[in-house]
């Protein structure tokens, strides 16, 4: 048995990619093997949204050949997608696929034991066909992501994607309710829809779907408790759209609405679709149906041009907003974007001052909103058994994504078989570590 491992850069659809890829090698006979060990095949699913992406995907590449240097070595992905000719002249990579081939991936590499050379990297902006994938098991029993959309319309100048990824296409309702309706009847009790721009989905459809007819047919199938949504748009959050998730008790309030920034002139900088109003009435628009709900985001420090006053701006306006949690990030030159070509650059060390600035922020804000929760009752869904905070027990999150851990005690009635990939109302009583709570049954 040939032994195959993988290795996974960049975002959750990238993750789930590289999960559906193991499981067609396992069917077609491979043993599946960790990283770090001498294997066959390497399959590297590359990233490219930075130059530092790139590099990091170059360094794996490199450190499967030394692992075994008979192996075959094969980059996947963005990075092959954007840089092909680099990626063929590496004397380290042995074959490289590009986006919309994953699937074939059993197939290619059986060609290129036969050919030893394979054209696998399309015309990506050409296409309008899905690239249909599935995954039908995975390791836990809790939580499942699934990819439903593929490719970006909105060329942002910060980004490469949707040159690397393609325009907007959509995955077939029938096959995402198909995989849906597998999963849980394996026990998995939440699924969380994601995609490069979630948002869009159904938009290439001639047929009438939405994101929001998405959801409300997954929300009627049996054994799925829990619905979660990947990145939005704040476009998509309209107020019929809001009344009509409300109506769905499966779908969790938790909504992470996509920022970059709190000030208006650096949004248009980004060619970002909205602006700071529209963004603040958004999120009054969920917390008025919802009490409480979980609202991150992503914001992008160090954009070309941002001046000082631009980021008080944005951290006002990220006070104002109040999320639960933001992943900050600092502004990471692409080549190829219109970004990397703009004027007034920011130094490093400013991007790392304004950084810091707003991790503290971040810190501050996720601490209120976990204290909010204290004295209440939560539905957890239980995922591991855990020490956090020399406490020993069973972790999980709230529909919220807040932490919850459960002690084990010598009283405990339940086993652990009973306790993860189920749901418990508990009592949240303190607060043990900076992003966990502690909850009693």
């Amino acid at each position: 048995m040939k032994r195959a491992a993988l290795h996974n850069l960049g975002c959750k659809v990238n993750a789930y990619e590289t999960e559906a890829m193991q499981q067609q090698l396992e069917d077609a006979g491979y043993q599946i093997v960790p990283f770090g060990e001498v294997a066959d095949l390497y399959i590297i699913n590359t990233c490219t949204v930075t130059n530092i992406a790139d590099r990091k995907s170059r360094q794996m590449l490199h450190k499967a050949k030394k692992q075994n240097p008979q192996a075959i070595v094969v980059a996947v992905g963005c990075y092959v997608q954007a840089s092909k000719e680099i990626c063929e002249s590496d004397p380290a990579i042995d074959l490289v696929i590009g986006n919309n081939r994953k699937h074939e991936i059993v197939q290619i590499i059986n060609d290129f034991h036969l050919q030893s050379t394979v054209a696998t990297v399309i015309d990506i902006n050409n296409t309008k066909e899905y690239e249909e994938m599935e995954i039908t098991r995975l390791e836990n029993h809790t939580r499942a992501m699934m990819k439903v959309q593929d490719g970006c319309n909105q060329f942002c100048t910060y980004c490469i994607i949707p040159y690397v990824r393609g325009r907007v296409r959509s995955r077939k309702v029938c096959s995402i309710l198909k995989e849906v309706e597998q999963l849980a009847k394996q026990g998995y009790k939440e699924i969380v829809l994601t995609g490069i721009h979630l948002s869009s989905y159904g938009v290439d459809f001639e047929e009438k779907e939405t994101l929001l007819s998405l959801v409300q047919q997954i929300h009627l199938i049996p054994g799925i408790e829990r619905i979660r949504f990947g990145s939005l748009e704040p476009r998509v959050i309209t107020e019929d759209f809001v009344l009509a998730i409300r109506r769905l008790p499966k779908v969790c309030p938790h909504f992470h609405l996509s920022l970059q920034s709190g000030c208006d002139s650096v949004l248009r900088r980004m060619n970002r679709h909205y602006h700071t109003k529209e963004y603040f009435e958004k999120c009054n628009l969920l917390r008025s149906y919802y009490d409480n709900p979980a609202i991150t985001t992503d914001i992008i420090v160090g954009f070309p041009g941002e001046t000082e006053e631009e980021f008080a701006i944005t951290k006002r306006f990220l006070e104002q907003v109040h999320f639960f949690e933001m992943h900050i990030f600092k502004y990471s030159k692409r080549a190829g974007t219109k970004a990397a070509a703009m004027p007034d650059q920011v130094a490093e060390q400013k991007k790392t001052e304004r950084s810091n600035e707003l991790l503290q922020l971040e810190k501050k804000m996720s601490a209120e909103f976990r204290k909010r929760l204290i004295g209440q009752k939560v539905d957890v869904l239980f995922e591991e058994e855990v020490w956090i905070a020399d406490i020993f027990g069973w972790v999980g999150h709230t529909m919220e994504y807040v932490k919850v851990v459960m002690e084990k005690t010598e009283d405990s009635n339940f086993t652990t078989e009973q306790i993860v990939g189920q749901i418990f109302s508990v009592k949240i009583i303190a607060k043990i570590s900076e992003d966990t709570l502690l909850g009693i049954y």
